[in-house]
């Protein structure tokens, strides 16, 4: 399946006619995540209206660990199989993820001071968490360090590579260690521990989420196509 895209021409073709739908089923599904979570869904017993901030907050999470695992393949895939768009597709994945690890982080902060009376601890998951945004970071400037992209795409997915072990621990950190932050409520064993009123409209969100992931990296993706080819017509022209 992956062979599909192995042409960067096909690629941009089929990006072309799915960018329309998925910009617009990102927007339907926004709007509804958004309807649910601020008006039809109650405010919590405890925490009161502040409950509203985990409707971003938790999908912002679980983008940030989704966006850098398929940065992670992708950086295994150019360094195995030499794919030409794994590159491209992790250099154009990285802003966004670290916009969405960047969100976790100032959202968490956010629902944490109301909740816990601090704005942060340096326990497992936040430290993990924090870890994610600088690995972002550190991949973004890496990548753009060296004056040959393929050398600069080599380092940058070796980092990718190796940062990737930090993903199982923030997802077992409340697990392992005595942390404040609550354990898994959703993707546990047994049946969710969150009720239905919020668990539908943090779905939503989270599918909202996935779908501006897929139209934002389908539209840096086809200008990192573009800046290649710009780089390479000057290259043969000097």
């Amino acid at each position: 399946m992956i062979h599909i895209f192995a042409n960067p021409a096909r690629f941009q073709r089929l990006a072309e006619k799915w960018l329309p739908w998925s910009i617009g089923l990102t927007l339907v599904t926004l709007f509804i995540g958004f309807t649910l979570a601020l008006v039809v869904s109650p405010p919590d017993y405890q925490q009161g209206e502040a409950v509203r901030i985990m409707y971003v907050h938790v999908p912002a999470a679980w983008m940030a660990m989704f966006v850098y695992v398929n940065m992670a393949i992708a950086a295994a895939v150019g360094l195995v199989w030499k794919h030409p768009l794994a590159d491209l597709f992790a250099k154009a994945a990285a802003p966004i993820g670290a916009g969405f690890t960047a969100i976790c982080l100032i959202t968490g902060s956010l629902w944490g001071e109301p909740m816990w009376g601090t704005w942060w601890v340096w326990d497992a998951r936040l430290t993990s968490v924090l870890i994610l945004f600088f690995l972002y970071l550190g991949y973004i400037a890496l990548v753009n360090a060296f004056d040959d992209a393929h050398r600069g795409a080599a380092a940058g997915n070796i980092l990718l590579l190796v940062g990737a072990v930090n993903i199982p621990i923030i997802k077992f950190s409340v697990d392992w260690w005595n942390t404040l932050h609550q354990p898994a409520s959703i993707s546990r064993l047994g049946a969710p521990t969150i009720d239905a009123s919020m668990l539908a409209p943090l779905l939503v969100m989270g599918l909202g989420f996935t779908l501006y992931f897929v139209t934002a990296v389908l539209i840096r993706l086809r200008g990192e196509i573009l800046a290649r080819k710009i780089r390479s017509a000057r290259f043969y022209e000097s």
